[in-house]
């Protein structure tokens, strides 16, 4: 979308005076203070809105119905649920945490997925009583414990959380479909091996994924509404989720083959990556959408099996660009770096505890000078935090002008999923506000913390 890796709401003027949805950053700093999460309302809703419409269009053009799920994890608040749902998406969750600020915001309990690979016998007996539209099951141990939780009378809707063997995405820890992970039921055969004195798995035995399906319906406490699939984050090439969805359509029909039962539901999962630098290129969902709606209907011919209703996750794309970081610069330090080079240190007021990302898997970020304009020649810096930790690193190289300073306004791009919702207390740094910004006016979705936050929590 044009911007990218910044909102459609961010202008600079001939100034250089930044503004995002017509409020300018010297505004937000002064009412808001920084750092401070800034999501610009209506990027985040017209990105909804074109998943949701490219999926529907590109899925009726198949005869096959869609629904779109917002990934709560990459941020959730009452305000936010209230926006996508309004967009006309659904809401996942994955702790009990997330599925209570859906719930506050009014969100249907139908309209709520629950996800999580450990679910506690709260989160599920919560979800239960909130009547959401599908538990995802990630075991063969929790079937049984969704099963006892719920009733013959009342059963549990519940969909098969499978692993397809398919990669794709950024780092290793965010790549959720290879098979030495923590997440759902191979579809793969196992061979022989040994856990102890046992001797497991055999050339004939169903994969972990059919055993769970078949466990389910075993058990009338339960629902079995379908198959669900992930492969991974921020992921670019669309290839790979081609690949996985013949993989569970071919699982459907094994099942089908086997007991008679065609599930009605498969989700292929998302994670669609973002822009993060200046030059990338984001997933466009219209592509995406068409190409997913024919490997499908490609699929389900070659299989000889009518087309279920399928769900897709975008993940971080709906809320990822609408959202910037605001900061203020401190400590400019020149370090030497060889005999030839230099390289600026940009400290800011923020850092790892406000986004994690680069110091955990060495994500990239994009930075700029926001509040004023500079003529003078760019320097290569390095924006740190202000924590006590060497890997406090924001953004690993950028250009910046020379005659950067200490008050300065600094926004790092793309900080709207995974930052707020990954920010931690780490030095006993309150979290930053989310302000959202709409038609030339600012108000606050989350309050800042503050040090009687942090003080209440300890009891002495």
């Amino acid at each position: 979308m044009t911007g990218e890796p910044w909102s459609t709401g961010f202008a600079r003027g001939a100034d250089g005076v930044v503004s995002v949805a017509g409020v300018d950053v010297h505004t937000l700093a002064a009412t808001h203070g920084t750092p401070a999460y800034v999501l610009d309302e209506a990027d985040l809703r017209s990105r909804a809105r074109s998943y949701r419409r490219a999926f529907e269009t590109a899925f009726a053009e198949i005869g096959a119905g869609v629904d779109v799920y917002y990934a709560g994890k990459a941020f959730l608040s009452v305000a936010v649920a209230r926006w996508v749902h309004e967009e006309g998406l659904r809401v996942d969750t994955a702790t009990g945490g997330e599925l209570a600020v859906a719930l506050r915001a009014g969100i249907p309990g139908a309209d709520i997925g629950l996800h999580g690979n450990n679910k506690s016998d709260d989160e599920i007996a919560r979800a239960l009583e909130a009547g959401v539209g599908r538990i995802i099951v990630d075991s063969l141990v929790e079937i049984d414990r969704v099963a006892d939780a719920a009733s013959v009378d009342h059963p549990a809707p519940v969909m098969v959380r499978v692993t397809t063997g398919v990669h794709a995405g950024g780092h290793e820890y965010i790549s959720t479909a290879h098979e030495d992970q923590k997440f759902g039921l191979s579809i793969a055969v196992p061979s022989h091996f040994h856990y102890g004195d046992l001797v497991l798995g055999s050339a004939e035995a169903d994969s972990p994924a059919m055993q769970g399906l078949l466990k389910v319906l075993s058990r009338p406490e339960l629902k079995l509404l379908g198959i669900h699939s992930h492969i991974g984050s921020q992921i670019l090439d669309p290839s790979g989720f081609e690949v996985a969805a013949r993989a569970v359509l071919t699982l459907r029909a094994e099942l089908a083959k086997k007991t008679g039962v065609l599930v009605e539901e498969i989700d292929l999962g998302g994670g669609y990556g973002i822009a993060y630098l200046p030059g990338e290129v984001a997933l466009d969902p219209d592509r995406i959408a068409k190409d997913i709606a024919s490997s499908v209907a490609s699929s389900a011919h070659d299989l000889g099996t009518p087309l279920p209703r399928f769900s897709i996750e975008p993940g971080r794309a709906i809320v990822g660009p609408a959202g910037m970081t605001l900061y203020t610069v401190g400590t400019v330090k020149p370090v030497r770096v060889d005999k030839a080079s230099v390289r600026t240190y940009v400290s800011i007021d923020g850092g790892m505890s406000d986004n994690i990302r680069p110091a955990l898997y060495g994500a990239q970020y994009h930075a700029e000078l926001v509040g004023r304009l500079s003529d003078e020649p760019t320097v290569l810096a390095r924006v740190v935090g202000k924590h006590c930790e060497s890997g406090d690193i924001v953004v690993h190289e950028v250009q910046v002008p020379s005659d950067v300073r200490a008050g300065d306004l600094l926004a790092v791009a793309a900080t709207g999923a995974y930052g707020r919702s990954m920010a931690s207390n780490y030095n006993h740094v309150p979290r930053p506000p989310v302000v959202s910004v709409a038609d030339g006016q600012s108000r606050v979705l989350v309050r800042r913390e503050t040090e009687d936050d942090l003080l209440a929590l300890d009891q002495g």
